[in-house]
């Protein structure tokens, strides 16, 4: 009996010891799978809460706030992250479609940030980042450096640059950048071509100052060139001896007189230039009478005309366009005179005329192997701006007048090298607008009112 109680007692302790066992082993062995799971990115991943207070059901109910709480941190990461990067597209695409030129550096001055309009901006060759601004573009470093060594927030300043042989004025910024704290993260340059804008300020500047010589100047040399030669009427029968003397004297005053006014005369026309009379046109007839009229006024410059045979009507002021016309042509023609006098000896001199429809206006073209343009070649539509010794300069910014009042573009370029040799000399691009039918009625009711 007592050996069979015995063995009763120790199946029972060894039940007992088996089922204590499995009961605490199963929580444990589920809490190890779920932190396996959890370890592989299952965040959500929950185990069932033993009822009790006992430390396995404790550490059941810790373990799930645990995982709660991490998988709203991950939620809250990924929005922040999903909004960051929000920022970021809509912050390059934005400075991706600005017109200004933005460089971004960091706090050492190296490059973190280009747009699109900034490589184009400065000649369309590619900015690498992490390049220190010295070496990407050593033509900002300078006020870069300044800003540097002041306490001022940004410093702005106009600066000339040539790209791809052009002399271009580019009004940079500079601004250091800080974060909330207001500590330095870097800088943030800004930049805009303004070529075309100085380049207007200073015609309207010269179309002042041509109003008041028109006024000032011209009024004396009318009296001036009467008396010169009333002088010489009155004084030249008495000094017999002398009489050589005040001939040419005289005769110094009468033409330097001419001179004068004749320059006044092309300062006025800069200054007062007539508002067109458009009217429909074929621009054809013209831009041939022009070619025409300069053969035969050149008869060492030989013409390649590309001109179609089907009409170009458009509404214009043909008086007007052929005067421009024939200046660009004229000046093609001194400029190849221009270069044979530099170089020396004769050159096959060649003018190229084109005329071709690029969609809403019409483009005509003149390409000449003459002696080139400058590299600030904006300036030469300024008055008394001009490659040739004896020009005055006004005839390229009259007809910039000229086609800008026929709401057109003037541009000066690289010719195409049509030379034996590989000389570029320059190319004028007239380009005028088409007019609808309605605008062009709203044209002549306009010039009928008037």
């Amino acid at each position: 009996i007592y050996l069979i109680f015995a063995v009763l007692l120790i199946a029972a302790s060894v039940f007992a010891a088996l089922f204590f066992a499995e009961r605490l082993s199963r929580p444990i062995g589920r809490l190890t799978g779920a932190a396996q799971k959890v370890g592989e990115g299952a965040l959500d991943t929950r185990v069932v809460e033993e009822e009790g207070n006992d430390e396995i059901s404790q550490l059941s109910k810790y373990f799930n706030q645990m995982t709660q709480q991490l998988e709203k941190q991950r939620e809250t990461l990924l929005e922040n992250t999903e909004q960051i990067e929000l920022r970021r597209r809509m912050f390059d695409s934005v400075l991706s479609s600005v017109t200004s030129g933005v460089l971004g550096l960091d706090a050492e001055g190296k490059v973190s940030f280009v747009n699109k309009s900034a490589e184009r901006l400065l000649g369309g060759h590619e900015i690498l980042e992490n390049s220190h601004l010295s070496v990407a573009v050593p033509e900002f470093f300078p006020l870069f450096e300044r800003l540097t060594q002041t306490k001022n927030e940004s410093l702005q300043e106009e600066l000339k640059t040539v790209q791809a042989g052009r002399l271009e004025n580019l009004l940079v910024r500079v601004g250091r950048r800080r974060n909330e704290k207001g500590q330095l993260e870097g800088y943030v340059i800004a930049f805009d071509d303004v070529t075309d804008l100085v380049s207007a300020q200073r015609s309207a500047a010269w179309g002042d100052v041509a109003r008041r010589i028109a006024h000032e100047i011209k009024n004396p040399l009318t009296p001036i060139q009467l008396s010169a030669e009333r002088i010489r009427r009155k004084f030249a029968p008495k000094l017999s001896e002398e009489s050589d003397d005040l001939e040419r004297m005289t005769d110094v005053i009468v033409r330097q007189t001419n001179d004068l006014r004749h320059i006044i005369d092309e300062f006025s026309k800069f200054a007062r230039l007539p508002q067109p009379k458009k009217s429909k046109e074929d621009l054809i007839p013209i831009v041939k009478a022009a070619v025409l009229l300069q053969e035969n006024g050149q008869p060492n410059i030989n013409f390649v005309s590309n001109i179609p045979q089907n009409s170009l009507v458009i509404s214009i002021d043909a008086t007007m366009i052929s005067q421009a016309l024939t200046n660009l042509l004229k000046n093609a023609g001194e400029a190849i005179d221009t270069r044979r006098d530099k170089l020396g000896g004769t050159i096959a001199g060649e003018i190229h005329v084109g005329v071709e429809q690029v969609g809403d206006n019409v483009q005509v073209i003149i390409d000449d192997n003459g002696i080139g343009l400058p590299q600030d070649r904006a300036r030469l539509f300024e008055p008394y701006v001009t490659t040739r010794d004896k020009g005055t300069g006004l005839g390229l910014a009259i007809v910039k007048k000229i086609v800008e009042e026929h709401g057109g573009t003037l541009s000066l370029e690289d010719a195409p090298s049509f030379d034996a040799a590989p000389y570029f000399g320059a190319r004028v691009v007239m380009s005028l607008p088409f007019l609808s039918e309605e605008q062009d009625e709203n044209t002549k009711g306009k010039q009928t009112d008037g």
